[in-house]
């Protein structure tokens, strides 16, 4: 069981997807978010981007839209990333969105609807900054390669400029779900910036990224091997392969393949903040709203399985998941449980090898079995099989679509009148 925070931090339990926006001024060159840094664009070349800047387009309402839509409970905004263009109205530095074409606080904006929606916000802040004078670009990972000239390098001078942007966003814009700190190349701990964060936000969550110690773990793009998350946890990915920020030729991952990285994540107790990259006239690619329609109606199909659930894999298998024909091999993490009472659900993150599927050790049958994506009544029955003929009968969940759904992951509901998780 992931330990709870037993505070008003505990929301995070119930808050289980969300949509993360990377958006700047590398959404006009539209390559990278960090072509600065992985490009061959100069930085004094990339900071005249802020003229070409105006987003008019722009309209946050549709960006929660289409959010709801799509099962997702807040939004995390990049309000500075390691470019150093910031996307708020911020009187520490003028390299802001007030000072570009489109003259307007985009943060403001989106806060003001969030706000009027009642839809969580989190807020992204990059520790590392390419543009302003006291970071000690020093050519680590996430670094430019030595300072400019007129460049002063100072951590400290650096820091007192993140705490006064820091407490700008944390006393203008209403109430922050979540602080989202990101790569502290610097190694500067402070922990003082956070106990801030919690003055100025009572119940505030903060990640594990930033300058003291955080609530919670946040994988990046990769899902973590286990039946079950031990501490507090959200997974981070986009649909785009290459980029956060939007990529005009962008390799978007497949919607299925967004689902199983999704499905194993929450089945093993963490949340899933998935990202899109706006284009620069502030709208959400084509590509990107497809994607979350697609993916949102799988999520709203198979969401109780997610939600009021704990993961189960380890208590009920123990290492014995056994599929049909593997041919009597045994074969681990092929399903992952949650559990709620005395309903199983049983995720079925990655394709099954036949249309069946045993749940070895359960013996018990369940007075229903139920595909959620579709809600069809599935055949059960407890087997001898012919591969564990050796042994005892065991639970045997047969006549899956595997050919009729091969673009969704499945996703079933077994109800039992007793526990099997004992």
């Amino acid at each position: 069981m992931i330990p709870r925070f037993k505070d008003a931090r505990d929301v995070f339990f119930e808050r289980r997807f969300g949509l993360f926006v990377h958006w700047g001024l590398y959404a006009i060159p539209a390559w990278h978010e960090q072509i600065l840094w992985r490009g061959k664009t100069k930085r004094k070349d990339y900071e005249q981007l802020i003229h070409q800047f105006n987003p008019e387009q722009f309209d946050p309402d549709e960006w929660l839209d289409m959010a709801e839509q799509a099962g997702m409970q807040y939004i995390c905004f990049t309000t500075k990333h390691h470019d150093g263009f910031c996307m708020w109205n911020t009187k520490y530095t003028d390299y802001n969105v007030m000072n570009s074409a489109y003259g307007k606080d985009i943060l403001g904006m989106l806060a003001e609807a969030c706000a009027r929606r009642n839809f969580p916000l989190s807020l992204y802040y990059s520790c590392p900054d390419w543009h302003h004078p006291n970071y000690p670009n020093q050519g680590r990972h996430h670094e430019m390669f030595g300072p400019r000239p007129g460049d002063e390098p100072d951590i400290d001078l650096y820091y007192a400029f993140v705490r006064n942007q820091i407490r700008e966003l944390c006393t203008n814009y209403g109430p922050i779900y979540q602080l989202f700190w990101d790569v502290n190349v610097a190694e500067h701990y402070d922990p003082s910036l956070n106990e801030m964060v919690r003055e100025l936000q009572p119940g505030i969550l903060i990640n594990d990224r930033g300058p003291g110690k955080g609530d919670y773990s946040t994988p990046e793009r990769h899902v973590p091997e286990g039946g079950a998350f031990k501490t507090p946890t959200e997974a981070c990915q986009a649909l785009g392969r290459e980029s956060w920020g939007y990529k005009t030729d962008e390799d978007y991952y497949s919607h299925k393949f967004i689902m199983q990285s999704m499905d194993k994540i929450m089945a093993m107790g963490g949340n899933y903040l998935l990202n899109v990259g706006p284009m620069p006239n502030g709208k959400i690619a084509p590509e990107n709203q497809e994607a979350l329609g697609r993916i949102g109606t799988w999520y709203h199909s198979v969401k109780e399985a997610f939600l009021n659930t704990v993961p189960a894999s380890d208590m009920v298998f123990r290492d014995e998941i056994v599929m049909e024909g593997s041919a009597r091999r045994m074969v681990r993490d092929e399903v992952l449980l949650t559990r709620n009472g005395n309903t199983l659900y049983v995720h079925l993150y990655k394709d099954t090898q036949s249309n069946s599927i045993v749940l070895k050790p359960l013996d018990i049958l369940p007075r229903r079995a139920t595909l959620l994506n579709d809600g069809r009544t599935l055949e059960a029955s407890v087997d001898h099989i012919p591969w564990a003929w050796r042994e005892k009968p065991y639970l045997r969940i047969r006549h899956l679509p595997v050919n009729e759904l091969t673009d969704t992951v499945m996703v079933l509901k077994l109800e039992f009148d007793e526990s099997v998780c004992e």
